[in-house]
């Protein structure tokens, strides 16, 4: 089982495409926190197409609150982020059974330090291209595949 923890992701149509892709894979749900917007946003709505209705979905603070309420709730967190503690994409193998948060950030300064101290992983996409970067909601569905290959 999967869930979003969105973290001041600032553009409502890369929250919208969040909730489309998730609802491609079956998600549990997504974690809105800081300034990340909530539906109904017209953006939101232009980009989920329909998928914001039925995929669940809280408001939250902080992503700490987020994920002090997801851990309660048996979800261990995989924040997604170059960082020097990450692990590549490709050694990170969830299981069938399992719950996960994957946690994405602000579109320019990722996830903020004190959220990745809080995981129990932190994954970095590898990528070959000279700059380094994609956008967020395309982490999203990179991620999200990779952990459905496991949790068939």
């Amino acid at each position: 089982m999967i869930a979003f923890v969105l973290e001041d992701v600032r553009s409502g149509n890369n929250v919208g495409s969040f909730f489309r892709t998730g609802d491609a894979f079956n998600i549990a749900g997504v974690e809105l926190c800081g300034i990340t917007c909530h539906p109904p946003h017209r953006d939101i709505l232009k980009t989920a197409l329909g998928a914001s209705d039925h995929i669940p979905w809280r408001g939250h603070e902080s992503a700490s609150d987020a994920i002090s309420v997801l851990r309660s709730e048996g979800y261990k967190i995989a924040v997604v982020e170059q960082d020097s503690r990450s692990t590549s994409l490709e050694n990170w193998n969830p299981v069938k059974g399992e719950k996960w948060a994957l946690v994405f950030g602000n579109e320019v300064r990722g996830v903020r330090p004190e959220t990745c101290d809080s995981a129990d992983v932190i994954i970095e996409i590898p990528q070959l291209g000279m700059k380094k970067s994609m956008n967020v909601s395309v982490c999203a569905g990179i991620v999200l595949w990779h952990a459905s290959q496991g949790m068939k």
